[in-house]
């Protein structure tokens, strides 16, 4: 057991409603009578909540949704959009810096995340979709990148940098450029949904993805993540060398002992996430 002082674990939340069960965090963003919009607060506390997951050795993967059968509106119109129209330059930057730390916690964490969206998911919640690792949309979901709809560019919280390497660049050019909405079957089938579900089930589903990934190697599963973040600016020679040390620092781990023991015996391993 590790002798390492860690910082509590967050586990209540104001903003956002959050569960912890069995190693599963639940995001769910809950204003459903205004399809679970954004403030300045809930961007503030979900970027704490994501941060410290870091150091939380209780967490191995994380649902995020949203209520009442939509994911998110985006920022807030009159709690956000509005105070925004009248904010001096570095206001407005800092308050685009709180947007970018939120994804950036998100990615930075090594828990597998992944998004359960149904109906609309536009604007920041369309990056919060984005920068979740899996994406189980529906059929009638419809994802927007709303930025230039007002007036803004689309090169919003690292929509630039991520969409164009889950969808390709000219899909990608598309919706920033239009803030089109893409529906459902569009979205999967452009690489933006990894399957689609029913309403009734899409949340249901996203907890039993999350749910297999956590009776996986959780450990193995955090340095994948990781490298896959890391290799977005190495070459290939760099990545093979990367993932060279990453796979040997993974044989270390009791897990591949397992897997191997389990293997032998022709069982199938029981996973520590050590």
């Amino acid at each position: 057991m590790s002798r390492l002082p860690r910082p509590a674990p967050v586990r209540t939340a104001e903003h956002f409603s959050l569960t912890v069960v069995d190693g599963l965090a639940t995001v769910t963003l809950n204003r459903p009578d205004k399809k679970n919009p954004l403030t300045f607060e809930s961007y503030t506390e979900l970027g704490a909540f994501f941060h410290s997951l870091q150091k939380d050795p209780d967490v191995h993967a994380v649902v995020v949704t949203g209520a009442g059968g939509n994911f998110c509106s985006g920022g807030d119109v009159f709690e956000i959009i509005e105070p925004l129209t009248t904010m001096s330059v570095p206001d407005l930057l800092a308050f685009t810096e709180l947007t970018g730390a939120l994804i950036k916690e998100m990615r930075a964490c090594p828990q597998p995340i992944i998004a359960a969206i149904d109906g609309v998911c536009v604007g920041a919640g369309a990056i919060i979709a984005m920068a979740s690792d899996i994406r189980i949309g529906t059929e009638r979901t419809k994802v927007a990148f709303l930025f230039n709809k007002v007036g803004l560019a689309g090169c919003d919280m690292g929509a630039c940098a991520m969409l164009p390497r889950i969808v390709g660049l000219g899909r990608a050019s598309d919706l920033l450029y239009t803030g089109r909405v893409m529906g459902g079957i569009e979205g999967e089938r452009w690489g933006f949904f990894n399957r689609l579900a029913d309403p009734e089930k899409v949340l249901a589903d996203a907890t039993l993805y999350a749910r297999d990934l956590l009776a996986g190697p959780t450990f193995a599963n955090g340095v994948t993540k990781r490298m896959i973040a890391m290799e977005w600016a190495m070459s290939i020679n760099d990545a093979i060398e990367a993932e060279a040390i990453a796979q040997a620092l993974c044989m270390k781990t009791n897990d591949f002992r397992r897997a191997f023991e389990a293997f032998a015996a022709k069982q199938k391993p029981i996973f520590g996430g050590d």
